[in-house]
């Protein structure tokens, strides 16, 4: 029997029970939310991740109606007026409605107005650099072309030229007709402008990326087009121009090189020309590049009857 006046046993027992609860409580609880100051991918919603543009022209498919009022602008390659032309009249026919644009200014001319938002389409007769595709820039590739050495038709030199003796005279190491097989005379070199595809592509094609010549021999237009220089010639002059320009002409002759024209399959001088925009396109913009890749578009690229009107 417990003492009189002490503490009964039973709330001994009861005391010890509850400290017991309360230490079981205190130490395995819940704890809560502790502030964080790092945040780690767990703590963020999912993204997608960016997509890379897809390879150029895949995914852009001939349509097959487009509503009234669509337009297209394109601005660019000298080298591709008559292209531009053909594209303008087939598209148009076959789209009721829409309207095509096209000025020459040159390649780089153009993808410049692209980048301003001033053209839809920029025609570039040379590939995109690596600044311009990170742009947001892509290239369709739309024809081969080839790019012709030419003098004018009275001129007396009719040889054949190699590749090394045409970089010499385009770099002023060459500067008389005798020293590559013709009659003395001094050889007048017509060159392009810098902002000329056809300028930048024979400097890579033909001249191994080596500048072109600054001695007095050497003439540099003003602005990049093909008809005055064809009629800067003369007899003694000597230029470039894409070929489907000159092929038809009848004031200029094409010089072979290395004995051949550039009707033949290994000519050396060959180089792509492109349509020009920004991914992702518009939906006049991927219209008109289907309509380039549809079975109509491919018959004006493979037509070579047409005669090629230089601006």
């Amino acid at each position: 029997m417990a003492k009189s006046g002490g503490i009964p046993s039973i709330v001994y027992v009861l005391l010890i029970l509850a400290l017991e609860g309360g230490g079981y409580w205190f130490f395995f609880r819940e704890s809560p939310p502790q502030r964080r100051d790092v945040v780690t991918p767990g703590d963020l919603p999912s993204a997608p991740l960016p997509q890379a543009p897809p390879p150029s022209g895949s995914g852009i498919d001939p349509p097959n109606a487009l509503p009234a009022g669509t337009t297209v602008r394109i601005e660019g390659s000298t080298t591709m007026v008559t292209i531009n032309q053909r594209f303008k009249d087939g598209f148009e026919s076959q789209f009721p409605g829409t309207t095509v644009t096209a000025r020459a200014t040159g390649s780089s001319e153009g993808i410049a107005a692209l980048l301003r938002g001033e053209a839809d389409i920029a025609a570039s007769s040379r590939p995109l650099s690596e600044t311009e595709k990170s742009q947001g820039l892509m290239a369709m590739p739309v024809a081969t072309d080839a790019i012709a050495v030419v003098v004018g038709r009275n001129n007396p030199y009719r040889r054949s030229l190699t590749p090394e003796q045409v970089r010499q005279i385009f770099q002023g190491k060459i500067t008389d007709w005798s020293a590559v097989g013709g009659s003395a005379g001094e050889i007048r070199v017509i060159n392009r402008p810098p902002v000329s595809g056809t300028h930048q592509v024979f400097r890579e094609l033909v001249l191994d990326g080596a500048e072109f010549g600054t001695t007095p021999n050497i003439a540099q237009m003003d602005r990049d087009a093909t008809t005055p220089l064809l009629q800067a010639l003369g007899t003694d002059g000597i230029g470039y121009a894409t070929y489907a320009q000159v092929a038809n002409q009848q004031t200029v002759r094409v010089v072979p090189i290395a004995g051949l024209t550039p009707e033949a399959a290994n000519y050396p001088y060959q180089r792509q020309l492109f349509y020009v925009y920004s991914y992702p396109p518009t939906a006049a913009v991927k219209a008109f590049l289907g309509y380039i890749n549809s079975a109509t578009g491919q018959a004006i690229i493979e037509d070579k009857s047409f005669k090629i009107e230089n601006k």
